[in-house]
């Protein structure tokens, strides 16, 4: 039997200073599509900059623009990590 381990995860769970590759965006249309509006698109390199307090927004960074994001919007975002 091979053992396959996945390292992709969602945005939200991503640790403040690592960068990651987007991967999908798994949100209905409008969300889907502002967010690519915004440069979170498959292919896309984000990089986490923090998580707020008590649950709070997590904050990443896109093509040099940093962005609010609720947990479960953040949660929507499949990543993979970089090395």
């Amino acid at each position: 039997m091979k053992l396959i381990l996945s390292l992709d995860t969602t945005a939200d769970q991503l640790p403040p200073g690592h960068a990651a590759t987007v991967l999908a965006v798994q949100a209905g249309r409008g969300v889907a599509l502002r967010l690519r509006t915004l440069g979170l698109r498959p292919g896309s390199v984000v990089r986490a900059l923090a998580h707020g307090p008590l649950r709070g927004p997590v904050i990443l960074e896109v093509e040099g623009t940093r962005l609010a994001l609720g947990r479960g919007i953040a949660r929507r975002i499949l990543v993979r990590p970089h090395p």
